[in-house]
Order: C-alpha cells, then structure tokens, then sequence
C-alpha cells in the first residue's frame, strides 16, 4: 500500500454492499441510525460554539464549510445540511455515495458527494469542521488518517471523530453481542482488534498536531434502545480534537 493511502479495499467492499439499505432504519445500519441523534446532536453544539454560533438556533451551522469523512450514504452529512452546514461528504465507496445522492436529493438537500480519500483532498480545501465517524476503526494507519484530517481542518477548525473503544466490554457488546448474538450488524463488520483505545486516538491526533479538547460515551439504553451522551467511554466514544 503507498505511504500515506489509509483505506482498506475490504472494508469500502464490506459497507459498498450495504449501499442499498443504509438508509433503512431497521436494516443493517439500524445501530448507526438509532445513535445518529446522540452524537450529532454533541457534534453541531460544539462545531457551533467553537464558531461562535448559538446551538439552538434553528440552523446553527449556517454558512460553515464541513467535511464528512468516511460519510457512507449520508446519515452525518444530511443532519450538517439541515443544521445549516454547506457540507462535502467524502468516501471510496462509490455504491454507498450513490445512495447518498439519491436520498438527499428526495429530500431537497444540496450536498457535494466525493469519491475519494481524505488524502485526495488534503492540500486542497480546509473546512471550518471535519468529521470522521465510525470510521478509523477501518482505515490502514490510523497515524496518517489523523494527519490528513488535521490538514483538511482550517485554522481554529475541530476535527471530530467517533470509534470504538477496545476493551473487553466491547468485545462483548459491539462485536460478540452485536453481531452474533442480537444480529444488530452484518457478521463481519467489525474487527475488535482495530477498535481504538481513546490512549492510543490520543496519541495519533499530537502526531497529527491536534488534542482532544472533549471526550464523551455513547451509550444505548438496553430496555428503550435510545442512545444518549454520558461519560462511559468503554465502548463507544466521541471526541473533539483541535490544533495546538
């Protein structure tokens, strides 16, 4: 693999043949559905304040460039665009962004689809936020990952990401639980020995030249199935990083 490329072709092949269901909320992508509220609703608070924009407000993100990495068929990237955001959803998965496409036109949503990697677009553009959720847990080196979102984010930009972390508990839960045991996701999906500790994430984002400025769990209430923010970070995490 050529230094600084971090996709996986099995992992764009595993979520390209999920394309056509992705947006059914009871389908494959029904974890990412449920959670997509909790965290992006954590994302544009704080992508709105670190702009100093009112995050209830009806379109926080108005006038704000951001950048969805890893977007998949859009489920991050529509919720920027109606927060207000002008937003480039970026992903090598060219059947996933075909689907993104189609769904955000139904829904009058002006969203630049790209296919690509975010080393395709570093040295290009910056955007005022950059988002990679669920993704670096997917990606070849997790270092140079971190360094081109650091280079897509403009000055005083915070780059936003969330992953799983790899503790036993996880194992049990995302992988074993998940997968196997409540058929939540496709078999397969995961790959627990690629789930990062928030240690490790740290350490690759001041290689990149960014901190983390806010750390936050994710976490599903197992009798109603809802996702909130809490300070359990042991299996699913958010964080917030910005230069410096």
């Amino acid at each position: 693999m050529a230094e600084g490329n971090t996709a996986i072709a099995a992992e764009i092949a595993k979520f390209d043949r999920l394309a056509a269901e992705w947006w059914d909320p009871r389908g494959p992508m029904a974890p990412l559905h449920a959670m997509n509220p909790a965290r992006m609703g954590w994302i544009v608070t704080r992508l709105a304040l670190a702009h100093g924009r009112d995050p209830k407000a009806d379109r926080p993100l108005e006038g704000l460039t951001v950048l969805d990495v890893g977007c998949g068929a859009g489920l991050a990237s529509e919720a920027l665009a109606k927060a207000g955001a002008a937003v480039t959803g970026l992903d090598a998965a060219g059947a996933a962004l075909e689907a993104a496409r189609a769904h955000a036109a139904a829904g009058g949503l002006a969203i630049d689809y790209r296919e690509g990697r975010p080393e395709t677009l570093a040295g290009k553009l910056r955007f005022d936020g950059v988002l990679a959720l669920e993704v670096i847990e997917h990606v070849a080196d997790r270092e140079a990952f971190c360094r081109h979102l650091a280079v897509l984010a403009g000055p005083g930009a915070p780059v936003f990401l969330s992953t799983l972390n790899r503790t036993p508990r996880s194992f049990l839960m995302a992988k074993v639980g998940a997968e196997y045991i409540l058929r939540l996701l496709p078999v397969g999906t995961h790959d627990w020995k690629m789930f990062v500790r928030p240690a490790e994430l740290g350490a690759d984002l001041r290689q990149a030249g960014l901190r983390i400025a806010d750390i936050a769990g994710l976490t599903m209430d197992p009798l109603s199935g809802r996702w909130r923010v809490t300070r359990d970070v042991g299996v699913n995490y958010l964080v917030m990083a910005v230069g410096g």
